[in-house]
C-alpha cells in the first residue's frame, strides 16, 4: 500500500504540477485538498481537473467563518498592522490553511505534507511552522525546493504537464502574482518589481477603484461592536464573515485600503506588492476609534506595543506558538469594554470620523471642558509639573555645575 500525500491545492498551475511530481519521484498516493477562505475563486471543474492530474482525491475545504473569528478578530483587535501598513491578509490566512491541511492528513493516516510555496518568500515558513506545531511527524515537502524539482517557469510546468498526459487550459502569459481571500488580495510582479514605477491601478485593482475614479459624494455608515467585535452594519445584525462582505463593497466603492509597500520578508529581502484591504481598513479603523474612548492611558500604551508583537508574529508565521497565545491573552483582556457604535463617512480613499458612542466611554465632557469643574483644579497642576518635570530642572541643574568646574 502506498503512502499518502496531502498537497495543498490550489487548482492553478503549480500545484497541478506537483501532481504527477509527486507520485513520479516519490511514489505517493496524492490526496488534494483545496482550501477556501473567502477566496471566491471559481471552484467548479477543480475535483476533475484534480484527478486528471493523478490525484485520488479532492479535498474542498470552507474554512470562511473560521478564518474569519479565530484569525481576523484577534488581529483586529491588537491592532496588528506589520511595518505601518500591511494588515496580514496573506499571514492570517496561512496558518488556518496548514492546520486544516494537517487535519486531513490526519484522516487519511498520510505521512506527508507538500506545498507550491516558493524558496524565496514568506508563505513557506508559514505553512512548514505551523506543520511542525501541529504534527511534528509528518514530512514536509517544499516542491520548489526540492532538489528533484527541475521546473523553473511557467513554460517548464506547462511542457512537464503534457508530456504526462495532462493537456490543461494554462497559457505561459505574464500576470500578477496574486494572493485572494475574504480580507485582503495581494498584488505582485509586473511593473511592480521596480519601485521606481508607478502602479497601473485601471489595470491592477480587483476589489475596488482607485480614490480618483471613487464616487464624488461621500457615504456615511455605523456600525456597532460588543465586547470588541464587529455586530452590525448600518443597523443590520452579520456574522463577522457578511460583515467583512459587505465593508469591502462599501471600502472598495470608494476607494479605501490601497497600499503600495516594499516590506522586509523574513527570509531577508525586501519586496514590493500592492494590497487591497478595503473592509479591513474600516473595520480596524472603527475598532480603533472605539477604543480611544473606552480604554485609559496606561493600557493603550501597553497594547500598541502588543499589537506591534502580534504583527510580528503573525508575519513569521508563529501562530501556533505560546506566546502569540500569551499576547492574544492580553489583548482580549483590552476589549471586554468595547462595545459601541462608531459612525464614519468614506470618500475618496478618506475614512473620516462622524461620531462614536460607548456606554463604558471614559470620557468626561465637563472634566475635559476649558471651565473649571469639581474634579479638576487648575491648580492642582502647577505641583503636577513641578514633580514631572523635576528630573529634568535637576539635570539642568548639575550640567551647569560641571560646566563651572
Amino acid at each position: 500500500m502506498k503512502e499518502k500525500v496531502v498537497l495543498a491545492y490550489s487548482g492553478g498551475l503549480d500545484t497541478t504540477a506537483i501532481i504527477p511530481w509527486l507520485k513520479e519521484n516519490y511514489d505517493y498516493e496524492v490526496i488534494c485538498c483545496c482550501i477556501d477562505c473567502g477566496q471566491e475563486e471559481e471552484l467548479d471543474g477543480l475535483e476533475e481537473r484534480a484527478k486528471l492530474s493523478g490525484a485520488s482525491k479532492l479535498y474542498i475545504e470552507d474554512i470562511t467563518d473560521e478564518f474569519c473569528d479565530e484569525y481576523i478578530i484577534p488581529c483586529v483587535q491588537a491592532g496588528a498592522i506589520y511595518e505601518n501598513k500591511y494588515l496580514l491578509g496573506t499571514s492570517m490566512a496561512r496558518p488556518g490553511i496548514a492546520k486544516r491541511l494537517v487535519e486531513i492528513a490526519r484522516k487519511e493516516g498520510a505521512s506527508a505534507v507538500c506545498h507550491g510555496a516558493t524558496g524565496k518568500g514568506n508563505d513557506q515558513i508559514r505553512f512548514e511552522l505551523t506543520i511542525k506545531a501541529l504534527a511534528p511527524d509528518l514530512k514536509i515537502i517544499a516542491a520548489w525546493r526540492d532538489d528533484k524539482w527541475n521546473m523553473d517557469s511557467r513554460e517548464a510546468e506547462i511542457e512537464y504537464c503534457k508530456a504526462h498526459g495532462i493537456d490543461l487550459p494554462f497559457s505561459a502569459d505574464s500576470s500578477y502574482s496574486r494572493d485572494r481571500n475574504l480580507w485582503h488580495i495581494s498584488h505582485e510582479g509586473l511593473e511592480l518589481e521596480d519601485p521606481a514605477n508607478e502602479p497601473d491601478y485601471n489595470h491592477l485593482l480587483v476589489l475596488g477603484v482607485s480614490p480618483q475614479n471613487a464616487p464624488d459624494k461621500e457615504e456615511a455608515i455605523t456600525l456597532t461592536f460588543e465586547a470588541g467585535i464587529p455586530k452590525s452594519v448600518n443597523g443590520k445584525e452579520m456574522k463577522v464573515s457578511d460583515i467583512i462582505r459587505e465593508l469591502n463593497r462599501l471600502g472598495g466603492k470608494h476607494g479605501i485600503g490601497i497600499v503600495d509597500i516594499v516590506e522586509n520578508r523574513v527570509v531577508g529581502m525586501k519586496s514590493r506588492g500592492v494590497y487591497e484591504t478595503p473592509g479591513g481598513t474600516i473595520l480596524m479603523e472603527a475598532q480603533q476609534q472605539l477604543e480611544e474612548l473606552v480604554l485609559d492611558r496606561a493600557t493603550m500604551e501597553v497594547k500598541k506595543d502588543m499589537g506591534n508583537k502580534m504583527a510580528q508574529i503573525v508575519y513569521e508565521g508563529k501562530w501556533f506558538t505560546p506566546l502569540r497565545e500569551a499576547v492574544q491573552a492580553f489583548v482580549t483582556s483590552t476589549q471586554k469594554y468595547v462595545t459601541g457604535e462608531v459612525k464614519l463617512k468614506l470618500y475618496k480613499g478618506n475614512i473620516i470620523k462622524a461620531g462614536t458612542t460607548s456606554p463604558y466611554s471614559l470620557y468626561s465632557e465637563s472634566l475635559a471642558s476649558f471651565t473649571t469643574g469639581d474634579l479638576y483644579d487648575h491648580h492642582d497642576a502647577e505641583g503636577f509639573i513641578t514633580l514631572f518635570g523635576l528630573p529634568l530642572k535637576v539635570r539642568a541643574m548639575k550640567m551647569a555645575e560641571a560646566k563651572k568646574k
